[in-house]
């Protein structure tokens, strides 16, 4: 999220170079800005005049061999000019526009199916490095470690450190370190270099610890140089996201700035992908809704869809000066004002929360299954099918007109057709136009007269009507230049000043927008989550998720956080709640828990719904609270030992489930009998998270593989002091912080559940009473990677 601003700015930054570049060329016309970059018709020209007005065209003619460019003079066309004439008419009028749409397109699949993809990521193995050294020297003034081994052991590759980090841990085997299993003891952190062969000189990262200096003085001679700490806490997954995410991964949703705009209006809070929202208009002050025509992906997938279906029947077209011509406005007036009322529907028709959503009910479960197994792939619910269906109901509009959803439709467009209102630039017509019609056949947008002067608000400044001009009559200046202009009104446009029908209409689409703005927003209240009943529990959240009712009305349901979740953990809610949740994520622990090594639902929020937390925050972020069903439990209801749920969770390095002796017999004295009892499950309610990786391992076994139950014995719930949900805060500083005198009981199931509590809990939907302390990424220890718990 921090880098969107800097990446907009470089972009806007360029176009302004470009616009100043402009402005210092000497040859340019009597226009004080010209931004001209189509290709214009091919046409004789006098001698000495140029074939371009515009800078990119005479860069185009001194950098490209005469062989290689079309003969003005016969009129003979040039190599670049007979390819892109393949491609299209488009193409060859505007081809920086086609050229920037579909690289917009790669990105934005690139991101969605690459950067998004956990599945590349691999855990990094601890158990790498050699064995087999003991201390030889320790220099009292540097802190130097000199260490040997016997020549028998054999240097391999395992020996060297990685080219990314100099740094090696210095470790030995102790049992005594892990209640769970053998431990590993650190000595500290070293940069190492080569003595020769057997031998290896260590330069402290730190003070000497005492444990080394106590390894010296034993001699201990099974010393372990590792390559990565052998207790730090697991970072693949979140590492992997890191590591592919050059461009960040919502660009396109926070330059959306309905998305922004919308969430910021029903949460009543400030979202900083306003920033980047505002940066885009800015941009598009200077070429007039550029958005729409080079950048928004869903465009672009619109005309690619135009091209190979619609165009091939014009049996459902309709005129383009129909009462739909400003549906846009009036779905934009109705999505904000249900934002006012605190009803986000902007999901359901932003462009950019649509295209994203597209791909994750139909892309992502192709890739998924084909490069997985469908097996891996969770089923659809009706929630998903709607989705699909109104992606599909967006192309099969193009039916009626070319981009017909972007003309007329799209609510993201509209803001931007606004935004046009204070453009610096615009398409211009000069005199020397001669009414061929050519420009209003072309235009993408329907954004030409019919006297051929332009709709303001609607123009993309796409300049695909210059390039087929026959008489270069097209220009793209400031809005205030008036050179040369031909007569307005020539052929008649029959449009007039607004009368008493249009006055009319506009009311009524106005009031009609805003009653149904109201009335989705009091629908969706009045079949939605039903947060004011104490003892509603709603779904499980993904970690760092803001309470409940805020979470709502942030969440744009745009899909990026299931993609980027390994193992399908997170997974689209149904009617569960109604519309008000329809598509936003929940945690489904029976098919899947939450990686302890990923963070990645935070890290591509673009709203703040989900708070981008480090690992070191994550791990302590509570989603739930798992409980223990004791009459279905198989320790519990005396069937058999099972200890699959303490096994899932010590690897998961939490620690969070302890044996207790259940069902022990006693003698007439009261004493127990030996070999009576077993030991069953107990879950610390101070040190469950909510991953949900026990009841997915509970489900694995015990209900699929063995069919011992119907359902997992030990269920991830919410509710009252079972899950911790702040919009700020620091969950670790507040667990350790937690432990206080007064205590609350939480954790019960309906049989009773096995859990235990020695700690008050942040109740669902509240704010801490004393807000817990602000997280600072400062104060955190690069090497604290002990267990949380």
């Amino acid at each position: 999220m921090n880098t969107i601003p800097a990446t907009l700015a470089a972009v806007a930054g360029a176009i302004l170079l470009i616009a100043a570049l402009t402005l210092l060329d000497r040859n340019r016309t009597t226009a004080r800005l010209r931004l001209d970059w189509f290709v214009p018709a091919l046409r004789r020209r006098k001698t000495g005049q140029p074939s371009s007005h515009s800078l990119l065209g005479r860069v185009y003619q001194r950098i490209i061999p005469p062989s290689l460019r079309s003969d003005w003079q016969t009129k003979r066309r040039g190599v670049l000019r007979r390819g892109l004439r393949r491609l299209g008419i488009s193409w060859l009028a505007s081809p920086v526009r086609r050229v920037i749409q579909t690289v917009c397109l790669l990105i934005f699949l690139t991101q969605f199916l690459y950067v998004l993809w956990p599945y590349n990521s691999r855990p990094v193995d601890r158990d790498a490095g050699s064995i087999g050294w003991s201390i030889e020297t320790i220099d009292e003034a540097t802190g130097d470690v000199l260490l040997t081994r016997d020549d028998s052991n054999t240097i391999d590759e395992a020996d060297k450190p990685p080219p990314q980090s100099p740094l090696r841990w210095l470790a030995h085997p102790d049992s005594s370190r892990n209640q769970a299993g053998p431990g590993v003891a650190v000595l500290g952190q070293f940069v190492i270099t080569e003595v020769s062969p057997g031998w290896r000189r260590l330069e402290p990262g730190d003070e000497i610890s005492a444990e080394l200096l106590d390894a010296y003085i034993s001699g201990r001679a099974d010393l372990e140089l590792r390559h990565h700490d052998p207790n730090g806490w697991p970072s693949h997954y979140a590492d992997s996201l890191a590591s592919k995410q050059w461009i960040p991964a919502d660009l396109f949703l926070t330059i959306d700035p309905l998305v922004s705009l919308s969430t910021a209006i029903a949460s009543r809070s400030w979202v900083a992908s306003l920033i980047s929202a505002a940066a885009i208009l800015i941009v598009c002050l200077l070429i007039p809704r550029g958005f729409c025509g080079y950048l928004c992906p869903l465009g672009t997938t619109i005309d690619f869809f135009d091209w190979a279906v619609t165009r091939r029947t014009k049996r459902f077209q309709v005129p383009g000066d129909g009462w739909w011509v400003h549906i846009k406005y009036y779905l934009l007036a109705g999505t904000l004002v249900s934002a006012v009322l605190g009803v986000l529907v902007s999901g359901f028709v932003s462009a950019i929360p649509v295209i994203t959503r597209a791909c994750l009910f139909i892309a992502e479960p192709i890739q998924s299954g084909s490069l997985r197994g469908w097996h891996l792939v969770p089923s659809f619910h009706a929630g998903q099918w709607i989705s699909i269906a109104m992606f599909a109901g967006v192309l099969c509009l193009g039916f009626m007109r070319p981009r017909f959803w972007c003309k007329y439709v799209c609510p993201s467009g509209a803001l931007f057709s606004l935004g046009n209102l204070f453009r610096v630039t615009e398409r211009k017509v000069e005199s020397s136009c001669i009414n061929c019609n050519k420009c209003v056949e072309i235009c993408p947008f329907d954004a030409i007269k019919p006297d051929f002067t332009t709709r303001t608000t609607d123009c993309t400044m796409c300049q695909s009507c210059g390039g087929v001009c026959p008489t270069h009559a097209i220009k793209f200046v400031e809005r205030w230049n008036v050179v040369e202009l031909k007569v307005a009104g020539v052929p008649s446009t029959h449009e007039t000043a607004i009368g008493r029908r249009g006055f009319l209409s506009l009311a009524g689409g106005t009031t009609a927008a805003v009653a149904g703005g109201v009335g989705i927003a009091a629908a969706t209240k009045s079949w939605g989550a039903n947060l004011s009943s104490p003892d509603a529990a709603g779904p499980v959240r993904p970690p760092g998720s803001v309470p409940e009712q805020d979470f709502l009305e942030m969440c744009i349901r745009c899909g990026e956080c299931f993609k980027a979740c390994p193992n399908n953990v997170l997974q689209p809610e149904g009617f569960q709640q109604g519309f008000e949740g329809l598509w936003t994520p929940l945690v489904n622990a029976d098919w899947a828990g939450c990686e302890s090594s990923c963070n990645a639902c935070g890290q591509v929020c673009p709203t703040g719904a989900i708070r981008p937390l480090p690992l070191e925050e994550k791990r302590y972020a509570r989603m739930g609270l798992a409980v223990v069903n004791e009459s279905t439990c198989l320790p519990w209801a005396g069937r058999e030992a099972c200890d699959l749920c303490v096994q899932e969770c010590d690897a998961a390095g939490y620690h969070a489930i302890e044996y207790a002796q259940v069902g022990t017999e006693a003698d007439e004295q009261g004493l127990p009998i030996e070999g009576t009892g077993m030991l069953a499950p107990v879950v610390r309610s101070d040190a469950c998270v909510g991953c949900g990786l026990c009841q997915t391992r509970c489900v694995a076994i015990n209900v699929k593989d063995k069919g011992l139950l119907s359902e997992s014995a030990i269920i991830v719930e919410t509710g009252d002091g079972k899950e911790d949900r702040w919009t700020s805060g620091s969950y670790r500083d507040h667990h350790r912080n937690r432990n206080q005198p007064d205590t609350i009981e939480s954790g019960s199931s309906k049989s009773g559940g096995a859990t235990t509590d020695s700690t008050p809990h942040q109740l669902k939907n509240q704010q801490p009473e004393t807000p817990p302390p602000t997280f600072d990424p400062s104060t955190l220890d690069p090497a604290d990677n002990s267990s949380p718990f």
